[in-house]
């Protein structure tokens, strides 16, 4: 599908792409999303989703977890679904409040979103998507860069996010939507 650089685009037009066609809409301005990710990046993305479904299910809690592709649809209060301009598939999402999926994915702001960093557009993670989900008020992002071996964590306060926590592969990084769960990035093979 041919893209007009001066339309704003909505959930309304990314229902009518092929699903084929990975995109995500920003702000009303489609983005295209990179070809099939890496084997380091689908193995980032397999480990931290199995350690997250894993402590949701040994605590009974009800949060669920899904890996990309999953649409996650950001609206504002006074706007209508199918005019929201913010439709993001993240790496990862975690949604505690169940009410906020449907059959098409995610309306609402998950509690915490992962992206792994690709070569293909890295200004997506780490400006645009971070300045949207610090408006749509996402309580938790991270952005995992396995070419720098880094993650940068997000924690979102009453003042939006505070300046990122870093960590290496070598550490254990706390998952602070949940009181006791940490991911030991040691323990990934990459």
């Amino acid at each position: 599908m041919l893209i007009d650089p001066i339309k704003t685009y909505t959930y309304k037009d990314y229902l009518s792409y092929d699903e084929n066609e990975r995109i995500e809409i920003i702000d009303g301005e489609i983005i295209n999303m990179s070809p099939a990710p890496s084997r380091i990046h689908q193995e980032i993305i397999t480990e931290i989703l199995f350690k997250v479904r894993q402590y949701i299910e040994s605590n009974n809690g009800p949060s669920k977890v899904y890996v990309a592709p999953f649409d996650v649809i950001l609206k504002n209060d006074d706007e209508e679904l199918i005019n929201s301009k913010n439709i993001v598939q993240p790496d990862i999402s975690v949604i505690c409040d169940k009410n906020k999926l449907t059959d098409k994915g995610c309306t609402g702001s998950p509690d915490m979103i992962v992206e792994v960093v690709s070569n293909f557009n890295p200004r997506n993670d780490y400006i645009r998507k971070l300045n949207l989900y610090e408006q749509f008020k996402v309580k938790e992002y991270w952005i995992v860069n396995p070419m720098r071996k880094n993650i940068l964590v997000y924690i979102l306060t009453e003042n939006g996010y505070d300046a990122p926590i870093t960590y290496t592969f070598t550490d254990k990084v706390k998952v602070n939507i949940y009181d006791t769960l940490e991911i030991d990035f040691n323990s990934i093979e990459v």
